[in-house]
């Protein structure tokens, strides 16, 4: 078995994210995650929310670990990875709803546009789009923090970056998405859910 790969704020946020998921997903329903990343998302959730058939996804390079948590928890509605590459071909849908966190700020924001209009493509009527992460308002850094944590991205890379919340709603609107929720988080992060 691979060895386990462990990121620090999955663990911190993977309870307020849940109380989210769990008022929002009420019925069986099937859900995609975006760059399920270490992994560690995927199985606390299918572990606290059985009604739910959790289809996991990322780059190849992260399925190693992915199934690693996967293949210890044995949950059987939390599914093996997909490859999924935002710039590529997508999964076939529908899906009840699509959940994403702290990928959009990762991203450039062509493929951060591009994720948003696949995942309205992939959602059933009526289905939710959730997207976890830091935003701006009105062009301005909600805390001094998420400004340096900006800073850092950029210097990694200089697309990626804190994504405006007004430029996110505007790309989801255009895809015939509405905003239903916008919940504070963590540590300067919001959870934004979009219904189809």
């Amino acid at each position: 078995m691979s060895e386990k790969p462990y990121s620090e704020s999955c663990a911190r946020n993977k309870d307020p994210i849940l109380a989210i998921l769990r008022a929002v997903f009420t019925r069986p329903a099937r859900i995609l995650e975006i760059g399920s990343g270490s992994g560690q998302h995927a199985v606390h959730f299918g572990a606290a929310l059985p009604h739910l058939t959790w289809q996991t996804s990322d780059l190849p390079a992260c399925h190693a670990g992915i199934n690693a948590w996967l293949d210890e928890a044995a949950l059987p509605n939390v599914l093996a990875p997909l490859v999924l590459d935002v710039n590529d071909a997508w999964p076939a849908g529908p899906y009840d709803g699509v959940f994403t966190a702290n990928t959009l700020h990762i991203l450039a924001w062509d493929a951060g546009q591009k994720l948003i209009a696949g995942a309205g493509r992939l959602l059933s009527s009526g289905g939710r789009l959730l997207i976890y992460g830091p935003f701006n308002y009105r062009g301005t850094f909600t805390a001094d923090s998420n400004a340096r944590f900006d800073e850092w991205l950029k210097d990694r890379n200089p697309a990626s970056g804190i994504r405006d919340f007004e430029a996110v709603r505007q790309c989801a609107e255009s895809r015939g998405l509405r905003l239903e929720a916008d919940h504070a988080m963590p540590a300067n992060n919001r959870l934004l859910v979009f219904s189809k």
